[in-house]
C-alpha cells in the first residue's frame, strides 16, 4: 500500500509543487512502516487525494460563440485579444464562461496578481479555506473580506509565488506549509486587475500562528469551502454593465460572534474553487453575464 502511494506521488509531480512540499506527500521509507502508518491516517490521506485530484485540472475552453453572423468579426477579435493577454470580462466570473473580445486603439495589458485559496481540513473533516478582513483603514476595499494576495512583483517567479508571498506578509503562513497544487482561470477585478486563483493546500493546520499584518489586514479567519456551493446564507444582487445584467453574489458567516461578508470577486473566485474542489456545480443560479469588454480600455476603466 504505501510503495503504491509513493509510485502514484512520484508520477503525478507537477510544476506546482515545490521540493519542500513533495517531501511533505511522498512516503519515503517503506521499511519504516510504524512511523510511516501514523502519517498517513484518514487525514493526510484526504488532503493527499484532494492534491491529486487538483493537479489533473484544466481550466475548462472559452464558451463558442453565439449567433453564426458574428462567429466572424468575433473570431477576429478573439485572435486580437489572445497576442495581448487573456482577460476576464467580468466581475467575479472566470474566463471560460464568457467570449472574451478585445478591441482598442492601445494595446491594453492588464496587470497581474494572484490570490492564494489556502485549504485544510478542519476538526469534524470538512475542507475549510482561510480568508482575510482588510483593514478599514485602507484606501481601497477598506474592511472588505478577501483571499490573501496582490500584485505580482519583479522577484516573482510565477503567480504561485506571488499568492504565497503575499500570504507571508499579509498573514505570517510561511510558503514552506503550503503545498499548492493548481491556478485556477483568471479572474478580473472591478479594476480591470488580472488576478490568478492559486489553490493549496495546508496539510498541518497546527504549524500556523495568523499574525496579520494590522496595516493591511484586521481579522484573519475560515470558513467551510463547500459552503459557497449552498444556498444557505446567500444572497444575491443584480448588477448591469454594457447592457448585460448579472449576478453579485453575497454569502454571509459568522465565527466568534463576529459576522463577515463574502462577495463579489472573493465570493465568484470561491464558488469556482469549490465546485472545482467538490466536482458539481452550486446549488443555486450564477447567472454568469455575456459581455465584452469596452472598445477602448485604459487605466481608468472600471466595472461598476
Amino acid at each position: 500500500m504505501l510503495s503504491s502511494i509513493r509510485r502514484l506521488s512520484i508520477s503525478s509531480i507537477s510544476s506546482f509543487q515545490s521540493p519542500i512540499s513533495l517531501r511533505k506527500l511522498i512516503i519515503m521509507d517503506s521499511d519504516s512502516s510504524s512511523s510511516s502508518s501514523s502519517l498517513v491516517d484518514k487525514s493526510s490521506q484526504k488532503l493527499f487525494a484532494l492534491a491529486q485530484q487538483l493537479r489533473l485540472y484544466k481550466p475548462p475552453p472559452p464558451s463558442p460563440f453565439g449567433d453564426d453572423d458574428e462567429a466572424e468579426a468575433d473570431f477576429e477579435e478573439q485572435k486580437l485579444e489572445e497576442r495581448v493577454g487573456k482577460v476576464v470580462s467580468q466581475l467575479g466570473f472566470q474566463e471560460s464562461v464568457t467570449p472574451v473580445s478585445v478591441v482598442q486603439k492601445e494595446r491594453f495589458e492588464p496587470k497581474r496578481a494572484a490570490v492564494l485559496i489556502c485549504l485544510f481540513e478542519g476538526v469534524d473533516g470538512e475542507l475549510r479555506v482561510i480568508l482575510t478582513k482588510r483593514s478599514s483603514k485602507l484606501s481601497t476595499h477598506s474592511g472588505e473580506v478577501a483571499l490573501p494576495g496582490g500584485k505580482a512583483e519583479e522577484g516573482d517567479a510565477s503567480d504561485a509565488d506571488t499568492a504565497t508571498r503575499e500570504a507571508k506578509e499579509e498573514i505570517g503562513l510561511d510558503p514552506s506549509l503550503v503545498n499548492v497544487v493548481t491556478c485556477l482561470e483568471p479572474f478580473l477585478s472591478k479594476h480591470l486587475l488580472r488576478v490568478i486563483p492559486v489553490i493549496g493546500i495546508l496539510s498541518n493546520k497546527k504549524e500556523f500562528n495568523p499574525t496579520p499584518n494590522v496595516s493591511e489586514v484586521e481579522a484573519v479567519f475560515d470558513v467551510p469551502l463547500e459552503m459557497f456551493l449552498k444556498d444557505e446564507n446567500r444572497k444575491s444582487e443584480e448588477r448591469e454593465w454594457m447592457g448585460e445584467k448579472y449576478l453579485i453574489h453575497l454569502f454571509d458567516y459568522e465565527m466568534d460572534d463576529k459576522k463577515y461578508f463574502i462577495w463579489g470577486l472573493t465570493a465568484g473566485i470561491l464558488i469556482r474553487a469549490a465546485s472545482v474542489v467538490y466536482q458539481r456545480p452550486p446549488a443555486f443560479l450564477e447567472q454568469n453575464p455575456k459581455f465584452k469588454l469596452p472598445k477602448v480600455v485604459d487605466k481608468n476603466t472600471t466595472m461598476s
